[in-house]
């Protein structure tokens, strides 16, 4: 005989229990869910480009229920050397960025966070080689301004940590960036 067949709970046991365990997963969900009115996170990983590998690190902050801003730091060096030629450039880039988060009007999984957005930052390059020839910040026709778009996803693991991937154009990091999440 089954311990659990002489066991019921009466109705309003019941209903509590119910009540309870629909409360626990709106609110792990409302955890996870894409950055909510004055939320902030940080992101840190590396990116893909052909110009060396980029770390970044960057914060977003949510100003709306479907949009966030925030700002990014990266860094990159990249040594280039061909018999005895050699180059070495180093790019420090500083943006902005704002994004749409598609999440309310998808309906998707709160630990899914799609979005898409523009960017916008300075990017000063550093230039030398072995030839003698060399460039400052300033001299560089690759120090300026630069406009772009990403389009990315998170997964959050837990209500706090979460992984992205992120695709864009225009900016030093267009061709990709993975990292880690950490909402604050």
């Amino acid at each position: 005989m089954n311990t659990f067949e002489n066991y019921k709970l009466n109705p309003m046991k019941k209903t509590i229990l119910n009540f309870a365990f629909v409360m626990g997963l709106s609110i792990q969900s409302q955890a996870q869910a894409p950055l909510q009115i004055g939320e902030n996170q940080l992101n840190v990983g590396i990116g893909t480009s052909s110009w060396g590998l980029p770390l970044y690190v960057g914060l977003d902050h949510g100003i709306h229920e479907d949009i966030s801003v925030g700002g990014e730091l990266s860094f990159r060096n990249y040594n280039y050397s061909s018999h005895d030629y050699k180059t070495k450039i180093s790019i420090v880039g500083i943006l902005a960025n704002g994004n749409y988060h598609f999440n309310r009007i998808l309906n998707l999984p709160s630990q899914w966070n799609l979005y898409a957005g523009l960017n916008a930052g300075f990017y000063l390059w550093n230039y030398s080689s072995n030839d003698g020839s060399s460039l400052t910040f300033s001299e560089n026709q690759g120090t300026g301004i630069r406009i772009g778009t990403q389009l990315g996803v998170r997964y959050f693991i837990n209500d706090t940590w979460g992984l992205h991937f992120e695709a864009g154009r225009g900016s030093t990091l267009s061709n990709g960036k993975l990292g880690a999440t950490f909402k604050l």
